[in-house]
């Protein structure tokens, strides 16, 4: 049996930490997308459902724990999160707005490898088939569930 690999989303406004993430991860087998920000992580969210999100706490606009307390409103998937903060409010913060996991910048890319697996651990395997979804302009049905998402991931009551 083919498995399909995990498809990450790396949400950080350093097109340098993008870059090294979606190398790092990409030759760890998982196929990673990015968003430089919370306005790019919603386009994305309208044509991809990723695995797991990684999102940076500090960037302008909408910050990491704006975008998680707005996903956690409508959306399970596992968000871990980076910070270059040393402070533990900010980790109980994020911890309690719904992130699933949090690291501290400079990290240990083994580290987060290891964090990603651990989320995403018994996941995977029940993920539903690319063929049991319905894409069309910006929304996306899910066949074996029967509900409706609307471009920025959140259930449409139908």
């Amino acid at each position: 049996m083919t498995t399909t690999p995990a498809t990450l989303m790396v949400v950080d406004d350093d097109p340098e930490i993008r870059e090294l993430l979606a190398d790092y991860l990409g030759r760890h087998g998982y196929h990673v997308l990015t968003a430089e920000g919370a306005n790019a992580l919603y386009q994305q969210l309208a044509e991809h459902t990723p695995d797991l999100l990684i999102v940076d706490v500090m960037m302008p606009g909408d910050d990491g724990f704006t975008i998680c307390r707005e996903l956690r409103k409508t959306n399970d998937t596992p968000i871990i999160m980076l910070t270059a903060s040393a402070d533990d409010t900010d980790r109980i913060l994020g911890l309690e707005l719904g992130a699933d996991d949090y690291i501290g910048k400079p990290f240990n890319p083994r580290e987060l490898l290891a964090r990603i697996r651990a989320a995403l651990r018994g996941r995977v395997q029940d993920r539903p088939s690319p063929s049991a979804t319905i894409r069309f302009a910006g929304w996306r049905i899910d066949l074996e569930t029967g509900q409706l998402f609307d471009g920025t991931g959140r259930s449409v009551p139908l």
